[in-house]
């Protein structure tokens, strides 16, 4: 049986650069919600650094999660972030999950 799977990532905006990051974050909101087998998308901006930014992420397995990386929003995505922020992702399997 799939599991699910969640992707957390760290996004801390290159200075100058929170504005734009913000602004293509958003944008990938309402694709990224979209996509069949994604069960959440949601952005956090961290209170002790408003550049710094948190990708809440949740697909139903990881077929889910390899499909999201070749959505043209993605590949957008990814072709910009590295100019905007700094990224670490994290890709994690449920241990205990409520």
């Amino acid at each position: 049986m799939p599991s699910p799977v969640k992707i957390m990532a760290v996004l801390t905006a290159r200075p100058g650069k929170a504005e734009a990051l913000g602004a293509l974050l958003a944008g990938m909101v309402e694709p990224c919600r979209g996509e069949p087998g994604n069960l959440r998308w949601d952005i956090w901006r961290d209170q002790a650094e408003p550049g710094r930014f948190i990708l809440d992420e949740l697909y139903a397995d990881n077929a889910a999660v390899a499909a999201h990386r070749e959505t043209a929003h993605f590949k957008a995505y990814f072709a910009r972030i590295n100019d905007l922020a700094e990224r670490q992702p994290y890709v994690l399997d449920a241990v205990a999950v409520g």
